[in-house]
């Protein structure tokens, strides 16, 4: 069975956003989790595509361009990511939402479809948001890996990755590394659920 990873940058807080509506705290919106190579696949939820496809198609018609969400010049990474987007199948997890600029996005409406992408053929895919999504999916037990960048900044008000309870499970570690500019990285293998201590 392919695996489904989830992967986010936070603060040392576990912010995924800050109070408006994004981590502005992170110098790069390209895959920094090191996936692409394990992955053919993308699943995101239908509130965060409509910008994702926003952002990525500006960069896939213009790389040059100033992008708008961050105010300078894309970096290489994120053309990197921009490419491997054109080119890999894109999943949005939505009840209503019908319609997507981008040839090669699909719809999953509910969990028993991610399961059942996950039961096909293929890599490994990629769980890239937001938060509400990926709390939901551990919680249904589909979710195999977390990656996390945590980024050495309190960020005070924002939105928690985890702000939608879920139950208690264990986490098994996979990897940890220091990476530039003081970020960690920690990839964790998402366990059994735990029953809570009395």
């Amino acid at each position: 069975m392919r695996k489904l990873i989830a992967g986010f940058k936070i603060s040392l807080d576990g912010k995924m956003e800050g109070p408006q509506g994004m981590a502005d705290w992170a110098e790069s919106w390209s895959e920094d989790y090191g996936l692409t190579e394990q992955i053919d696949a993308c699943i995101l939820g239908g509130k965060m595509y409509p910008g994702y496809e926003n952002y990525w198609s500006g960069l896939q018609q213009d790389p040059y361009k100033v992008a708008w969400i961050k105010g300078v010049p894309p970096t290489p990474k994120e053309l990197e990511w921009a490419r491997f987007a054109a080119r890999t199948p894109h999943y949005v997890l939505s009840q209503n939402q019908s319609s997507a600029r981008w040839s090669n996005t699909s719809f999953l409406r509910n969990l028993d479809d991610v399961a059942g992408l996950k039961n096909q053929s293929g890599k490994d895919i990629y769980l890239m948001g937001g938060g509400q999504i990926a709390m939901s999916l551990i919680e249904a037990g589909l979710v195999d890996e977390l990656r996390l960048l945590v980024h050495p900044l309190i960020a005070g008000p924002g939105t928690s990755l985890f702000a939608t309870p879920v139950q208690r499970r264990t986490l098994e570690l996979l990897h940890v590394s220091q990476e530039a500019g003081g970020l960690v990285r920690l990839d964790y293998a998402v366990k059994a659920l735990v029953a809570a201590a009395a």
